[in-house]
């Protein structure tokens, strides 16, 4: 896997220590996040309950910068189920072919029926491929794949699916370097959060940035 996707995944929050560069499979199985993830376009990107999350700290806005943008971070990068349209990183694999797996014996004769690897094998040219999920998100597509037989293990392609159309409907991604650079460092984050505040007129009065967004970030 590229040097450059392992850079990418730490400044996102990812623990890569562990990586021995044995194996695309061992290497991202060895990657953890203790937070989630945002990603979109940036000009169309929007932070949800933003408006209400800064009607209740607006006191502090004005007084404390860098202590609202630390409180910010806190409710939207954190490891909840409550639904905030995050990325969450699940690095767990998928073997619904694999003979002998829990997931053959629960998936493998849906897959031999109900689903359309079209797009995979455009890819892959593998009709029975191991997968490895790597995200899981609140949206559409809801879950996020690759496969261990990918030509390309330096950069292997995404694929998309929803659980409602699950393996029926997939959409291919993009790389993964180009998966990935479409998410928000928390720096970023706290730009677009100041920035929609100031365009959105959410507080009185002319608004200066704080000058140490990446204090509040962790340093990052």
């Amino acid at each position: 896997m590229k040097r450059e996707i392992l850079e990418t995944l730490r400044k996102l929050g990812g623990d890569i220590s562990r990586v021995k560069g044995a194996s695309l499979q061992e290497d991202l199985l060895s990657i953890t996040f203790d937070t989630v993830l945002y990603s979109g376009f940036r000009s169309h990107f929007e932070i949800y309950e933003l408006e209400d999350f800064y009607s209740e700290n607006k006191a502090l806005f004005l007084s404390d910068k860098d202590e609202f943008s630390s409180k910010l971070l806190e409710k939207y990068f954190c490891l909840t189920d409550e639904g905030y349209r995050q990325k969450f990183w699940r690095a767990e694999m998928f073997t619904p072919f694999r003979s002998g797996t829990e997931d053959h014996k629960e998936w493998n004769g849906i897959f031999n029926k109900r689903v359309d690897l079209t797009e995979i094998r455009k890819i892959t040219d593998d009709t029975q491929p191991d997968f490895l999920l790597l995200f899981e998100s609140y949206g559409c597509p809801d879950h996020y794949y690759i496969c261990l037989s990918d030509p390309n293990p330096e950069n292997p392609t995404v694929f998309g699916t929803d659980h409602e159309v699950f393996f029926r409907e997939i959409s291919n991604q993009g790389s993964l370097s180009d998966f990935l650079g479409n998410f928000f460092t928390k720096d970023e984050f706290l730009e677009i959060a100041f920035e929609t505040i100031e365009q959105e007129g959410f507080a009185e009065g002319l608004l200066h940035r704080s000058q140490n967004f990446a204090n509040a970030a962790g340093g990052k």
